[in-house]
């Protein structure tokens, strides 16, 4: 039978999908907030919502956040070991 790791504690594989999509976030805000002013992004959308240029920032990162980390959690589902789903057949008889 194949060696397979034990599972990762909670913390650690909650760690390893939320703090580099953090980073990745944080770089996409800074670009994409390079080229996009968040008060125009406002009145092409959301004309009659009161957001300013700091909230628009947060929401732009929470909202890559969100994007990064989907793309990590799926990472992460595609990588774990095939050895806990894949049980093996009892013998015939």
């Amino acid at each position: 039978m194949p060696f397979d790791h034990p599972p990762r504690p909670l913390a650690q594989r909650v760690g390893a999908i939320l703090w580099p999509s953090f980073f990745a976030a944080g770089v996409c805000t800074m670009v994409f907030f390079a080229f996009i002013d968040p008060l125009e992004l406002r009145d092409i959308s959301f004309v009659d919502w009161e957001i300013s240029r700091e909230a628009g920032y947060t929401i732009g990162f929470f909202m890559f956040w969100l994007a990064t980390s989907a793309s990590s959690l799926f990472t992460w589902i595609l990588l774990r070991p095939s050895s806990r789903f894949n049980h093996p057949l009892p013998p015939e008889r």
